[in-house]
């Protein structure tokens, strides 16, 4: 009875020293392996950054930008590619065959495709989001998604296959999936530009307020702070628009990305204490008036 009762449990220790060993083996290593990949992308993507932007998550090169999300989505496609590939290893080393399986994960691969359309949808756009370099890490966007609404705005922190993530200027966290992005603006793209119109009475002399303005606009860019922003001196475009009381002047100025709003705030001051200065007056905007160079990342809550 000993030698019945003692058998069951020999064949177990054994399965556990023998195929039960190796799947553990299996398992830990595709764990170890999976963070050891996660490890290497964060160390990868945050020497990029380093090296791009000196400390700025606005301003860096578009290629850093593209070599970040680039990153991000080899890290995932490898890690997904290493647990697939334990999966696989444990099922053979367990004695299932793994050539049988074809036709069941064929029918349910069919049901999961119908069922996942979405999500299938979501990796192709996240697919041309990042080879067609549409934005990246770090970029200043605003996102148009499938049924209207306003549009999302905020700093991109994350691009993967399947969805976009990014902050609001409010610190709230936004996660989009690409497949339902429709629009896309890029407020950061190579450069910037920040427009600025200056309504005046229309018996105002146009030509000296244009003088104020171009002295404004050398001011600023020999200004130390300001000049580190600005890629050349402001320049004024003159008059765009005309009214029965009013008239626009516009001021134009290209800065570096995503510095638009802190430069057309600066010369907004700027021009307001100049024309007080010069006896200009300013027509007073009404709620109802469009307000020009507007942040989009400045949300109201």
């Amino acid at each position: 009875m000993d030698v019945v009762a003692l058998a069951p449990l020999s064949g177990l220790t054994d399965w556990v020293r023998g195929r039960g060993l190796a799947v553990l083996l299996i398992v830990i290593g595709a764990v170890l392996l999976a963070r050891l990949i996660t490890w290497v992308g964060g160390k990868v993507t945050s020497r990029i950054d380093a090296a791009s932007s000196g400390g700025d998550a606005l301003v860096r090169s578009e290629a850093a930008k593209h070599r970040h999300s680039l990153t991000q989505v080899l890290q995932w496609v490898a890690v997904v590619v290493v647990y697939t590939v334990a999966t696989v290893t444990v099922l053979s080393t367990l004695g299932l065959p793994v050539t049988s399986l074809v036709a069941p994960a064929t029918v349910l691969g069919v049901g999961l495709g119908f069922g996942a359309q979405r999500v299938v949808q979501d990796v192709l756009a996240g697919f041309f989001l990042i080879t067609e370099r549409q934005y990246g890490f770090g970029d200043v966007v605003s996102i148009n998604v499938v049924g209207g609404g306003d549009p999302a705005s905020g700093t991109v922190e994350d691009v993967t296959l399947r969805i976009t993530r990014m902050r609001s200027l409010d610190g709230e966290v936004v996660t989009i999936p690409n497949g339902q992005i429709v629009k896309v603006i890029n407020l950061s793209r190579d450069w910037a530009r920040a427009v600025i119109d200056v309504p005046v009475p229309a018996t105002t002399d146009v030509s000296h307020v244009q003088d104020v303005l171009r002295e404004v606009g050398e001011q600023a860019f020999a200004d130390e702070h300001l000049t580190k922003l600005l890629l050349d001196a402001p320049s004024v475009m003159g008059v765009t628009s005309l009214g029965l009381d009013e008239v626009n002047v516009r001021i134009v100025a290209r800065t570096l990305p995503g510095k638009q709003f802190d430069v057309g705030r600066d010369l907004r001051s700027r021009i307001a204490l100049a024309f007080r200065r010069e006896g200009i007056v300013v027509r007073p905007q009404s709620p109802e008036d469009p307000v020009t160079s507007h942040d989009p990342r400045e949300v109201s809550s």
